[in-house]
Formats: C-alpha cells, structure tokens, sequence
C-alpha cells in the first residue's frame, strides 16, 4: 500500500529533527566549558615575547621533562621538539608537530591561551580539534599555571622551521565531524576549579602524586584498555592494557601479578622509576623510553609522591587459584632444549638471573602474567632497560627471530613458564605468530 505523501512528509521532518538534534548535542559537547582565547593574559598576544622569570623558564622545563613531551615531538636523527615522529595507531599513522618557537611551523605566533587550550581542551590555534593521540585527555588536568610555564619554555627554544606533516588516517578517522562525535562521546574537560582542589583525605604527597600521574604523566594513556574507537575503557585506573600498533602490554598497575606495587617499599618504587631496575624488577619496550626521557629526571619529592600515590591504588582482586596447566610435552622437552642452549647461560639453569645484570625467571611475574605479549615481543625482537645515571650501562636481551622460528619461541616460553615453581598457560604457536613483526 502507497504511503500517503503526507505520512512521508511526517517521517523526513521528524528524521531531519532528530539529525540536528544530533548535531546540535555534538556541537554543545564539544564546546562545553571552554574558555575564550581572546582573554589572553596582557603582555601575552600572539608575536610579543612574554617576560618570564627565569624560574619560570626552569619550572617549564622541568614540567615538559615530566611529561616526556620530547620523546613524542623528537623524531630520530631530528631536533629535539621540532616534531615529525609518526606514531602508528589501528586508524593509521599520526605525526607529532613541531613545538619550537618557529613562527610559520612551531608554536611561535602561539599565545600563552591558545596553548592552554590545546592542552585543556584539544584544540589547535586555529580551532581545529586535535587527535588525541595527543593526550589531552589526560593534559586537560594540568593547572593553567603550568601550562603557562610549559608554553614559556617551548618559547624560548630555538626556532626551528619543519613543516607539520599531515596524518595518514583512514576514513572517516581522518575528519574533523568524526573527532568531534569521539569527543563528544569519550571527553569532558576538566574543571579547574575541581580537579585542582586536593583530596582532604590523602596526604599533600598523595594530592601531588596523582596530579603527576593522571595528568602530565599521562599513565592512564598506556596503562588501560581501549574500546573499539580507541577510547580509554574499563572501571579500574590504571588496570593494564594493550598498547595499539606496538605489540607490547602495559601491565596492571594495581594487580600484584602483573606490575602492582603496592607491597613493594617506597624506596624500591623510586628506585625503579630513578634507574629502570629495582630487586626484582626491571622495565623494557616503551616504559624503557619513559624512564630514560622522562622519570629518571623527576625530582626525589616527585618521585616519592608518585609512588605513594601508585601504592595506594585500589587492588585489583585477586586470580583465582590456577590449576596446574597442560602442554604439549614434545613442545615443553624442545623448549627445555632451547633454553640449556640459549638462554641458561645468562638466566641460569635454574631461571636464577645473575643479580644487577640478567633477571631471574623463576617467579617473575612478567613472566607468569596472563598476558605473553611483552614475553614474545623481547624474544624475538630484544630489547634493553634504559641508561640512566644510576643504570647508565644496563645489560640487554639480544633478538632471537634469526634463530628461532614461531614454534620455538612458543616452545621455549612455554618452558620457562612452567619450570621451577612458575605455573602459567602454555604459549601457542599462534599467539607466537600473531606478534610477527610487532614493533
């Protein structure tokens, strides 16, 4: 039966009407609290050198280090801040952008507000949102001051003119209406004027330790899971996940089986985040790079105040008892083969390590964590801890993907896995193979 042209009519209007509702919500959620550029501070106009006091230019310095913001706008072989470091994601490769106070390609016609609202809001000079790759999501807690103080010390950088390349996104993740609707969806700013209000019931350490962390430490940006549209997911902070497009796993920074810490002592805590290795602990992959660009040069107050604050994340509950897990036998007997040949002499016979030097297998819980992507990924590719000054000559694990095929790499994790006390799944050839040519 024909529909009337009036019933049409009726459905294309209340279509049409739900459509800019739609856009109107976006438009409202993405504009919600942001503060007028225009009301730049005086002195601070875009092209006028601000004055700052030297312990400004200090203090930003230090905050920039803090937030590693040059291991992302440094690219290899190229100055530091001036940008061009791609930076690969499931929705294709985004390219960081040049700091420097180039006029025509840094932040050199920038002012002090602009920056604050990239920072707090994920917004450009010109208004454009920014991917948040860029991690405003966490930045957006970081105090006006110390924006302020960030920005005055990009200032003072040497210009350096290196055009910003544009982002090889995938549609539609390459547009401004999608960037908005993700925003819409997955990002509030912060309001000042609660999120720098302390918690009465912490410690000023405690206050100032999640300020770090949650804010220019962006912890949260590695240390959790993402949903499908590369929105921070899950209830529990800092609860782990995978890191997109680099084969490598943040562990669970409240489960004591993965990389909780709230047993350790302080001192260990510091120690870890100062060198990259405490007893029993070292790091790898890209928390390598943190702790070699950025927290081995926090101060000691700072570093405190972190650890405090890490150590007092809610747990997460604890596994369940595991039973003893099967595997295959052949495959056990070939990694045990492997490993008298490979690695006992560095790791031991035992699992043992060589202390300040190899680590020790048996009992390592970045060996028995549920996740055995970090473990494929250091097989086959290697990797080091970073040098640092309490570290500055660190041992390392050379690549075995010249040496071993996919099926010895499961056979030999396997081994380790479930040898001197260590009880975890078997690693399949599969998920061995899955991680082939990770990076």
């Amino acid at each position: 039966m024909k529909r009337p042209a009036r019933w049409t009519l009726q459905v294309a209007s209340a279509v049409l009407v739900i459509a800019l509702a739609a856009v109107a919500s976006v438009i409202y959620l993405n504009l919600r609290g942001e503060d007028d550029v225009a009301d730049a501070r005086p002195g601070s106009e875009a092209g006028v050198p601000p004055v700052t006091p030297a312990e400004q230019l200090e203090h930003g310095r230090y905050l920039a280090q803090v937030g590693n913001c040059a291991g992302c706008h440094s690219n290899t072989g190229g100055a530091a801040y001036a940008g061009g470091r791609a930076l690969p994601t499931p929705f294709g490769t985004v390219y960081t952008s040049n700091l420097t106070s180039d006029r025509s390609t840094g932040i050199g016609s920038w002012s002090p507000a602009q920056f604050w609202r990239a920072m707090h809001h994920g917004r450009a000079k010109d208004g454009r949102l920014l991917n948040p790759v860029f991690p405003y999501v966490s930045y957006t807690y970081v105090t006006r001051e110390d924006s302020d103080a960030i920005y005055a010390y990009l200032r003072s950088l040497s210009p350096v003119v290196q055009p910003n390349r544009a982002h090889e996104l995938r549609f539609p993740y390459n547009t401004q209406a999608a960037l908005a609707v993700w925003r819409a969806l997955y990002f509030r700013a912060a309001d000042p004027a609660v999120s720098a209000r302390p918690d009465p019931t912490r410690t000023p350490e405690w206050n100032r330790g999640a300020y770090l962390a949650r804010g220019l430490g962006h912890c949260v940006e590695c240390h959790s899971s993402r949903n499908s549209l590369g929105a921070i997911s899950g209830s529990l902070e800092l609860a782990g996940g995978a890191i997109p497009s680099q084969g490598w796993y943040a562990p669970s920074l409240t489960a004591p089986d993965e990389a909780g810490v709230g047993l350790w002592t302080r001192q260990n805590v510091v120690q870890l985040l100062k060198t990259g290795q405490a007893p029993g602990a070292s790091v790898i992959g890209p928390m390598a790079e943190v702790v070699y660009g950025s927290t081995q040069h926090w101060s000691d107050p700072d570093l405190q105040a972190v650890a405090e604050f890490l150590q007092g994340l809610p747990p997460a509950p604890a596994r369940k008892p595991l039973a003893r897990f099967a595997s295959d036998s052949a495959a056990f007997t070939q990694g045990g083969k492997i490993y008298e040949h490979d690695c006992s002499a560095c790791h031991g016979p035992a699992g043992q390590g060589a202390p300040g030097a190899y680590p020790a297998l048996a009992g390592n819980r970045a060996v028995t964590m549920d996740a055995t992507t970090n473990l494929i990924h250091i097989v086959r590719n290697g990797g080091f801890a970073p040098a640092t000054a309490g570290n500055p000559r660190p041992y390392g694990m050379p690549p075995f993907s010249h040496i071993l095929n996919d099926a010895q790499i499961a056979a030999v994790l396997t081994y380790i896995r479930q040898s001197w006390g260590n009880d975890a799944s078997p690693v399949t050839e599969l998920q061995a193979l899955q991680h082939t040519g990770s990076d």
